[in-house]
């Protein structure tokens, strides 16, 4: 392992230690109020939301001095996300908790911390995930060895953060579902990586292989309810039905673009997930997945009618019919849907007004991705030079703060050709914005010449070139 990652690693056995000594996070108290509150350093947005599956419980506006408070009634314990857009986190609440955030957005999982009743599980949970993506560089070294070493690697990984586990377990006492969640935030992670694994190198495995590689399903519960909102639970389930999905001998990369492999994957999780909450949990995540498959558009109508028999939440439904509704309105030949944008001076626009007289080509950034922002930026410079018929437009999908401000003159950028949304979460659903490599080519009636194209592949050119 690297020396960051035994760095990480060490961080967080001081951190475990010191909770040992100091056991006053997590008090009994019962309530049925919740206190959330927090400080976001360089903020993104105005407003920080609260979820629970997947559905806004409320919006918390930041004040002058960019922190937030806000009593929430009728809290259930389980898991929660709390997004500050385009940031967001998972949370375990339980009854007598408060929580207080602080966070950089500019550095949002390496600062994020908790304080308050409730707030060790939630470190612990941030802890293990920045050390699972330190040790990623660690795997993908040995990625290319035979299962047996890459497995072994996996398992010795594991032993260590369960260790570190059952010493926080004791430190701090925690409750049977806190218990699950953050055990499960350890082993799921792990199985995950060896489910990929799997899925890319073990199509020619020997049943005997297979077998002893995928040894560790035993401890794997399809239908465990209390995970059903938790993210590292529901990649794993995905993975592992993806697996169980492909045939013997097919290339998962190939499989998994094919509409009949989602369905058949539809019909494989109905079929082995019985708690409903879950199942339509995987349902919709599989369904996000088909739907934002731009190229299976003549098959969607299909793929639906077989999600329509698996789903049984009114909501998901609508949701993904509302998906395959606005993805059909971004199809060439279709007017672009009209938004609101923001120009440098802070002025609400519309994007047709805007956009109507030049042929437009508009790309994404996000002023919490900076280095990703000076490559698009390159990549832009170079487009522009062969293209020069096209007018260039950037939209941060945050409104405007100094920092955007400050970054755009340091990059010396033409400020007419840059903008922001008004209101993100209304207008990245309208324009179906799910990446920031996303690019939108319109004419000069803006009509749509191209609605799904991705900024850093060779494709760009060919559409610019032919219209």
């Amino acid at each position: 392992m690297r020396k960051n990652n035994k760095l990480k690693f060490l961080k967080l056995i001081i951190v475990v230690i010191i909770l040992f000594f100091s056991n006053s996070c997590n008090n009994d108290t019962l309530s049925d109020d919740f206190f959330l509150g927090g400080e976001i350093i360089n903020p993104s947005s105005n407003y920080v939301n609260f979820y629970y599956n997947n559905i806004k419980i409320d919006s918390i506006r930041l004040d002058s001095k960019n922190k937030f408070f806000k009593k929430l009634e009728n809290i259930q314990p389980g898991i929660y996300r709390i997004e500050h857009i385009p940031e967001n986190q998972y949370v375990i609440i339980e009854n007598g908790d408060s929580l207080w955030i602080r966070v950089n957005v500019e550095d949002f999982k390496e600062s994020l911390t908790f304080s308050g009743k409730g707030s060790s599980k939630n470190n612990f949970l941030v802890d293990i995930s920045n050390l699972n993506d330190y040790e990623n560089d660690f795997l993908s070294q040995i990625y290319n060895q035979e299962s047996k070493i890459y497995k072994k690697a996996i398992d010795s990984l594991m032993e260590e953060k369960n260790n570190i586990w059952s010493l926080f377990n004791k430190s701090v006492n925690q409750k049977r579902l806190s218990q699950n969640i953050t055990k499960a935030s350890i082993k799921y992670n792990y199985y995950n990586k060896l489910e990929r694994y799997a899925l890319l190198r073990g199509k020619d495995w020997s049943a005997g292989e297979r077998k002893d590689y995928f040894s560790y399903r035993n401890e794997v519960n399809l239908n465990d309810s209390e995970l059903s909102l938790f993210e590292p639970y529901i990649t794993y389930l995905m993975n592992y039905f993806n697996e169980k999905t492909l045939d013997s001998g097919q290339v998962y990369f190939f499989e998994k673009n094919k509409t009949d492999f989602n369905i058949k994957k539809l019909l494989i999780i109905d079929s082995q997930v019985n708690e409903s909450y879950l199942k339509n949990n995987l349902a919709r995540a599989t369904a996000i997945e088909e739907i934002l498959n731009f190229k299976n558009n003549d098959f969607h109508d299909n793929f639906i009618d077989y999600y329509t028999y698996v789903n049984t939440s009114e909501k998901y439904l609508n949701e993904i019919l509302k998906l395959y509704k606005d993805i059909k309105k971004m199809k060439k030949g279709n007017i672009l849907p009209e938004v609101d944008i923001l120009n440098f001076n802070g002025n609400k626009i519309s994007s047709k007004t805007e956009f109507t007289g030049s042929k437009t080509f508009i790309y994404f950034w996000s002023q919490t991705q900076m280095d990703h922002y000076r490559r698009t930026i390159r990549r832009v410079e170079e487009l522009k030079q062969e293209f020069p018929k096209y007018r260039f437009v950037g939209i941060c999908i945050q409104p405007y703060t100094d920092m955007v401000s400050q970054a755009q003159n340091l990059l010396n950028l033409d400020l007419s050709n840059q903008f922001s949304f008004s209101d993100f979460e209304s207008s990245s659903k309208d324009w179906v914005l799910t990446f920031l490599n996303k690019t939108i080519i319109v004419d000069e009636k803006v009509i749509i010449i191209d609605g799904f194209s991705n900024l850093f592949t060779n494709d760009i050119e060919k559409i610019l070139e032919t219209n």
